[in-house]
């Protein structure tokens, strides 16, 4: 359920120094921009060997003119030379594209041995070695997780993996939003969220809560927020090393059999996957494995699959009369697909589960998460309600303004700036603004650019991120996107105008115009062109309280579980009082499968008591003592978008 910030931190720290000595991926010592080195077993068809270092393809690249050469050798060539290395012809980096999968895998498939060998005596294929080194190499950073005592789970099994993303164009984004640095209390750089459809998304080896330690061998350990930011947006080819929690380890053998029935609930089946497992009790639903059994390979399911607007992940829409998954009759409507055959699918498309599913021989396994649903007897009909309400788009009451009076973190803080112009009323202030409290986030308006036209601009006091208070006196920090624009058309209209901002400070903050960052915008936010900038995640962090909004997520498990998450902060006499903020969601766990909790939330309350003034080994302890039921006040600020 939670730990120290020692714990994680130095775990971290120890991975990203030892990982740093060799070859993350092939397990030898090389430049990190030169290929890696395996020890092939068979002779390798001509086909299949790059025609500048001679050796097996790399992340095979094919050119306009069709010939393949591994990336890192092509890139290392046309950094020097603007033509193809055998026919001469005219080329840049930017016109080759990754070679077909079939390539790949015919590749993925070679036969290598372990650098290792004379220790392992194991042989396997190249796509089979960098797992394999990562098993051999962190056996040692299993962080150990509370609670200690559980009868089925005591430890949380961590792993360091290399992922590798290609930007194909170089100003993309990756799909990260982040959280974390050395100037916050959370330390490490953290996956907040992974957008839909991005370049990370579409990778699918990514998730929330993975912990970043290197992007191209510099360590991510010791450097602020926003450094993080200028290091994830370099161009072209990205390789992060990361530490991935698997899921807890089981401590009683008994919890390893597994019944016969091919749907059951997975709350005390180990994790193999990165979408974990988890207690089919807790809000806000129950998770199935269901197994289908195809008679031939080409047999269709009978599942139509679709996405929704307002949640990320794959959903069942419907289960065709007569095919195999209705006669079945274990999967429904609406369950949520969260893996297929092992693939990870909590953040996939209907396009990639089907793909899996074409891929797939007779058997096809489904981990499905089934949403609850409403008590009509047995319970509080309310009860219900919101537990189905969590899942839909949170109504406007869902989130309230904060009467939990805190503290910024330390090394974070703010102060007001008041604006008195006198103008012409047809004058433009000239800003654009974004946010209000009907975002997704419900973030208070702030301000996405100063324009060099406007009246403001002369003035110089007013900068971009700068967040509204007021404007000649009327209130904007409670108004949605459209209450505020219109209240801003109105009061400009005056020849007087008193403007009220307030500007978040941060002890070690770098210039942001070199890490801002494009936000995904709400549906309902489409039509503002103007508005793509959004503040790092630190901006939000010196805002005081009262312009805070709060969320209540109301988490359920069994006796016998964690609740699922790892937490940062209190009261230290080093440090003074700091908030609490959540580093880890742990798979497999309530706090998991709820999907509302998320890495850099602060906590601001559980169950209506304050967190003010406690330190962590009081509201551990809190926690612990919640036998199925919790009420987490959280404050939640969207992470910097890469």
């Amino acid at each position: 359920m939670a730990t120290t910030e020692a714990k994680v931190a130095g775990s971290s720290c120890s991975a990203g120094l030892s990982w740093a000595r060799v070859c993350k991926e092939c397990g030898q010592q090389h430049d990190g921009l030169e290929s890696h080195l395996y020890e092939y077993q068979d002779d390798v068809d001509d086909e299949l060997v790059c025609h500048i270092c001679l050796q097996p393809l790399l992340k095979p690249m094919d050119t306009p003119c069709g010939h393949t050469y591994c990336f890192h050798c092509l890139s290392n060539f046309l950094k020097e030379q603007d033509f193809c290395p055998v026919d001469r012809q005219r080329l840049q980096l930017h016109q080759c594209r990754p070679s077909s999968l079939l390539v790949r895998n015919l590749l993925d498939k070679l036969t290598v041995t372990c650098p290792h060998y004379a220790e392992c005596q194991q042989q396997m294929q190249r796509c089979e070695l960098q797992p394999h080194l990562h098993n051999r190499k962190y056996n040692h950073l299993v962080l150990l997780f509370l609670p200690d005592n559980t009868p089925l789970r005591s430890s949380l099994v961590a792993e360091a993996n290399v992922v590798e993303l290609f930007r194909e164009e170089p100003e993309e984004e990756l799909g990260l939003r982040i959280v974390g640095g050395k100037d916050t209390p959370l330390g490490n750089i953290v996956i907040q969220e992974i957008v839909r459809d991005s370049l990370a998304a579409r990778d699918g080896r990514l998730a929330p809560g993975d912990h970043i330690l290197e992007v191209n061998d510099v360590s991510l350990a010791s450097v602020p927020h926003a450094r993080a930011i200028a290091v994830l947006q370099q161009p072209s080819l990205l390789r992060l090393t990361v530490m991935q929690e698997k899921g807890f380890k089981l401590r009683d053998p008994r919890s390893d059999h597994h019944p016969s029935s091919s749907t059951t609930s997975t709350a005390s089946q180990p994790s193999h996957s990165s979408h974990g497992n988890s207690t089919s009790n807790h809000n806000p639903g129950t998770v199935l494995q269901v197994t289908l059994m195809k008679s031939q390979r080409s047999e269709p399911l009978g599942i139509k699959l679709i996405r929704k607007s307002d949640e990320s992940g794959v959903f069942i829409l419907d289960l065709l009369s007569g095919g195999l998954a209705a006669k079945d009759g274990k999967l429904r409507n609406n369950d949520k697909v969260l893996a297929i055959n092992g693939h990870d699918l909590r953040h996939g498309t209907p396009e990639s589960a089907a793909q899996i599913i074409q891929a797939s021989e007779m058997r096809v396994n489904f981990v499905v998460m089934r949403p609850a649903e409403t008590q009509e007897e047995g319970g509080s009909g309310r009860e219900g309600q919101h537990s189905r309400a969590a899942r839909r788009p949170e109504p406007q009451y869902f989130r309230r303004r904060s009467t939990y009076m805190k503290d910024p973190p330390g090394g974070f803080s703010s102060q007001e700036k008041t604006v008195s112009l006198k103008k012409e009323p047809r004058l433009s202030l000239g800003i654009t603004i974004a946010g209000g409290r009907d975002c997704r986030s419900r973030l208070p308006v702030y301000i996405t650019s100063v324009q060099p036209v406007g009246c403001l601009h002369r003035d110089g006091t007013i900068k971009r991120g700068d967040v509204l208070l007021s404007i000649n006196g009327v209130d904007l920090t409670q108004l949605t996107y459209n209450e505020s624009v219109s209240v801003l058309k109105a009061q400009t209209a005056q020849s007087q105008v008193v403007l009220r901002v307030i500007q978040t400070l941060s002890e070690d903050s770098e210039e942001d115009a070199d890490a801002s960052n494009k936000d995904e915008l709400d549906p309902v936010d489409d039509s503002r062109d103007d508005t793509l900038w959004t503040p790092l995640w630190t901006r939000w962090l010196g805002l005081p309280s009262h312009m805070h909004w709060c969320r209540d997520i109301v988490l359920q498990k069994t006796n016998n579980e964690s609740w699922g998450f790892s937490i940062v902060g209190g009261y230290e006499e080093s440090h003074g009082q700091q908030p609490f903020f959540i580093k880890t969601i742990v798979p497999g766990t309530p706090a998991h499968f709820d999907g509302r909790l998320k890495c850099g939330d602060e906590i601001v309350a559980v169950n209506g008591a304050t967190t003010v003034g406690m330190n962590n080994s009081s509201l551990i302890p809190m926690l612990k003592l919640q036998k199925n039921k919790v009420t987490m006040t959280v404050v939640s600020w969207p992470g910097s978008l890469v």
